[in-house]
């Protein structure tokens, strides 16, 4: 008669004839993820400071920190893109420095060229107007501007241009400089040590440092 095995052994068997296993999952981490704690090998438990065997706490810590940062991983390609956001942002505000210096210098260099080119009208101006004060001055030295309306006309004139810088280089008795002097006649000269403006034959005129017009002048000179 056929022998016939008990549920539990045909159970067995059919088991290992399938050779069909359930997964065995095994946890090596070193720090207890809920609890936060270390954790120990089986069989090993933690040391107990009552009976005189030290506690390694700075391990312990140790562990837990190298747990933590191995656990935060930051994928390559977002690594490589917050560097490349990085080395963009700079190069746009290198450029962003480079645009505002050319602004400032651009400015700088139109408000000099601009102030350049109002003196230079003023100038223009000043230039045309030199035969006018001529003729005043002949006017004056002739008597003809002693008194009247004309007079008054010329002064204001004079004075007007004045508010723009106009000065006239007239003096006498003063060292002969050639930078705003023009000698037409040289003819010695007593008790002098250089040469001297002894008489002025036609005025000069200056705006700030710039000559307009050098004074047309006799010089004297030592003897």
């Amino acid at each position: 008669m056929p022998h016939h095995g008990s549920e539990e052994e045909h159970n067995s068997s059919s088991d290992q004839g399938s050779g069909h296993q359930e997964p065995v999952i095994r946890d090596n981490r070193k720090v207890d993820p809920v609890t936060g704690q270390a954790r120990h090998p089986e069989g090993e438990q933690p040391a107990d400071a009552s009976k005189g065997e030290p506690v390694d706490s700075d391990g312990d810590a140790l562990a837990q920190a190298e747990e933590i940062l191995n656990g935060i991983e930051v994928p390559a390609e977002e690594s490589v893109a917050q560097g490349a956001g990085q080395a963009e942002a700079a190069e746009l505000k290198n450029d962003l420095l480079r645009l505002q210096a050319e602004y400032v210098n651009y400015r700088k260099r139109v408000e000099r060229d601009r102030a350049v080119a109002g003196e230079m009208a003023v100038i223009g101006v000043l230039n045309s107007l030199l035969p006018v004060l001529d003729d005043v001055d002949a006017a004056r030295q002739h008597g003809d501007l002693t008194d009247g309306p004309f007079a008054a006309i010329a002064t204001k004139l004079e004075n007007a241009l004045k508010t723009y810088g106009l000065v006239r280089i007239d003096e006498t008795g003063v060292e002969f400089d050639p930078t705003i002097h023009e000698a037409l006649i040289q003819q010695p000269g007593e008790d002098i040590e250089v040469d001297t403006v002894s008489q002025v034959l036609r005025s000069g005129y200056r705006s700030g440092e710039r000559v307009l017009r050098a004074a047309q002048v006799i010089v004297a000179v030592p003897a």
